[in-house]
């Protein structure tokens, strides 16, 4: 796989290379915990990347849940796409203000929605402006177009799936939190929540697979990194996080291994640290 794919992950060389092609939509994904303190949707409001449109990811989402931001219904899925512009027929590029966090999240919410256009900006925004690449404060120019979705159910799960996949062991339930709140050592950030991880589950904190700028690290680096945490990439994998954010991350990189045969715990920790029936495991992996 070369180092740029629209389908996964594409470079800032290759965005400025594609940024005026009629067909591009650009989408600023950033989203950060209450605790960092971070407002994405003023940071988009002051500068952006060229023609970007800003995701908002608690926006686009089930209000109907009240677990944080899980995937919304399709049709609130088209008719927020449409009103954003985005269509069939678009190369979609999402990006982000941590470097490779939230985009992920968007990029899976296509894949999910049956959209294979779409790619994560490696080394997002951060990279983008190093570079002295054209930011803008300007709003888009947003024309209608008609989005098909097709929803691909086998690319998430619920908690009565990842019950079931953690007593059987028949999947490799992957956790993309740091490796204290993993082990129960740490709080977790979001009140009420236990601490400790799904039994069964393996510990890989999502920032194992990036590099020290930010970007992600290649293909042979991922596939040690998932070796040196446990897993058997043989074997199907679930990826969950604390809510279903960083867990995407996951989900790209084995993407960029070419392996398909993936899914993410939509609820993740936000749900199964909630419910005080399901049982909670602590320690190292």
């Amino acid at each position: 796989m070369s180092a740029d794919d629209p389908k996964t992950l594409v470079s800032t060389e290759w965005l400025a290379a594609h940024l005026k092609d009629p067909d591009l939509r650009i989408l600023d994904g950033s989203w950060y915990l209450p605790t960092v303190q971070r407002d994405p949707k003023a940071e988009y409001d002051a500068a952006h990347i060229p023609g970007a449109r800003f995701f908002d990811i608690d926006d686009v989402s089930d209000n109907r849940s009240e677990l944080p931001h899980m995937a919304p219904p399709p049709e609130k899925f088209m008719s927020r796409m449409r009103a954003m512009g985005i269509g069939d027929g678009h190369q979609v590029v999402v990006y982000d203000g941590a470097g490779l966090n939230s985009a992920a999240r968007v990029w899976w919410l296509f894949r999910l929605m049956g959209q294979h256009n779409v790619a994560v900006l490696d080394g997002g925004f951060p990279k983008w402006q190093a570079e002295g690449r054209p930011i803008e404060d300007l709003p888009p120019i947003v024309r209608d177009r008609h989005m098909t979705v097709r929803v691909q159910n086998q690319l998430v799960r619920d908690v009565t799936q990842v019950s079931s996949a953690s007593k059987l062991g028949d999947h490799e339930i992957i956790d993309a939190r740091s490796a204290g709140r993993f082990a129960g050592t740490d709080p977790e950030p979001r009140a009420g929540l236990r601490s400790g991880h799904i039994p069964g589950s393996r510990n890989l904190p999502f920032q194992t697979l990036l590099t020290e700028k930010g970007t992600m690290k290649d293909v042979p680096e991922l596939r040690a990194a998932f070796e040196a945490a446990g897993i058997d990439l043989a074997k199907p994998a679930i990826t969950t996080c604390g809510s279903g954010v960083t867990a995407a991350i996951l989900a790209l990189a084995m993407e960029r291994l070419g392996k398909t045969d993936w899914s993410v715990y939509d609820g993740s920790w936000s749900e199964w640290g909630a419910f005080p029936t399901l049982p909670v495991a602590t320690g190292e992996n």
